[in-house]
């Protein structure tokens, strides 16, 4: 082997050594060097100051310097959390800030704490659903978007009332500790610039929206069956709502059977400009001609 040959034989051989040394000694640096730490947490924080905690949200409780006492608790039904060395915890309808301080002065009170730096991380929001039942056509539960939602707004996110709905909703809940309960006009919602009744929903609120009142025609009309009560509606409009009498049917022969005050059925024989009622049912006689 002349000199330039052991010359590049040498080189490739410290090269390929010194290649080899790096990863061995990246191997050796992995295995004794503490992998990174990485915290994930369950779910994204939900950043609301003003939010009222609820039943159904799951928040996290952290105390500073004190892991132990640093758990995920979710809110019941009655609005309380179990919490260690303090037991029950009533936080429903409390801000995150209340809540915070109500359970930092209790750790201090109990003296395991003598100055505990609370903080609560809202989790997962449940408790700012609202529920819309009955004729509507996407009924189920609706979260609040932003924290000025209106009657008017969750109405139309369930796609507004079937063609069988009342043209009034309730809507019942809980403010300020107290049951609420409040009936409104669905037309007046939207026909009126300002309307009052357009509230503020809050969390666990439900809105429902009842059947509509119907009526019954049958006999000599031209499409029999039941019908939607509109407002206001007369015999002469109900009639003509079935098609109006046939061939055979006369509208000076009509009968209406209504329920008295004591439930029993009653026939009248109505005029058309008498008013229709719930559960009325108009029969078309046949003309006597």
């Amino acid at each position: 082997m002349n000199i330039l040959s052991r010359y590049s034989f040498m080189t490739s051989f410290f090269l390929l050594s010194g290649a080899a040394f790096a990863q061995a000694g990246a191997s050796s640096q992995a295995l004794v060097a503490p992998a990174p730490v990485v915290s994930v947490a369950p779910s994204a924080p939900i950043a609301a100051a003003d939010y009222r905690l609820g039943a159904g949200d799951a928040i996290g409780v952290q105390v500073y310097q004190s892991p132990d006492l640093s758990v995920d608790a979710r809110v019941s039904e009655s609005g309380v959390i179990s919490y260690p060395l303090v037991g029950s915890v009533q936080i429903g309808g409390l801000t995150i800030s209340e809540a915070e301080k109500k359970i930092a002065d209790a750790l201090r009170a109990g003296r395991f704490v003598k100055v505990p730096q609370v903080n609560i991380v809202l989790r997962q929001v449940r408790g700012s659903q609202v529920a819309v039942l009955g004729q509507v056509s996407r009924p189920g539960r609706f979260p609040l978007e932003t924290f000025n939602t209106r009657v008017s707004d969750m109405l139309a996110a369930a796609g507004g009332t079937t063609a069988t709905g009342d043209d009034v909703l309730i809507v019942t809940g809980q403010r300020d500790g107290k049951p609420f309960r409040q009936v409104i006009d669905i037309p007046g919602l939207f026909l009126n610039e300002k309307s009052a009744d357009d509230i503020i929903l809050a969390g666990g609120d439900t809105l429902y929206v009842n059947k509509a009142p119907m009526f019954y025609i049958y006999g000599e009309a031209q499409r029999p069956g039941p019908y939607r009560i509109e407002r206001g509606m007369t015999v002469m409009q109900a009639l003509a709502q079935g098609g109006g009498p046939t061939v055979r049917g006369s509208e000076n022969r009509l009968r209406l059977h209504r329920r008295d005050a004591a439930g029993k059925v009653v026939e009248y024989v109505p005029k058309l400009s008498d008013l229709i009622r719930s559960e009325d049912v108009l029969y078309v006689r046949e003309s006597l001609f």
